[in-house]
């Protein structure tokens, strides 16, 4: 999986944005649906571009959207 290390709060922040659509926040950073599900489900790793878009639209820093660890410190 080619973003195992990469984590994201994305379903959180838009269940506490009034349970915001993947399609409502795809269409305010300019991707699909299927896109922002990838990405929050961790099929998809954005660019950076997209990810600050990301967080931009919740108010939150990146490091508050998204965490990624190296493949030393994941745990077995």
């Amino acid at each position: 999986m080619p973003s195992e290390s990469l984590t994201n709060e994305i379903r959180l922040l838009r269940f506490l944005a009034d349970d915001m659509t993947q399609a409502e926040l795809g269409r305010r950073v300019g991707l699909t649906r299927q896109t922002i599900a990838a990405i929050e489900q961790g099929r998809y790793s954005p660019s950076l571009d997209v990810a600050f878009r990301i967080a931009d639209v919740f108010e939150k820093r990146i490091d508050e959207v998204f965490c990624w660890r190296p493949a030393a410190s994941r745990s077995a």
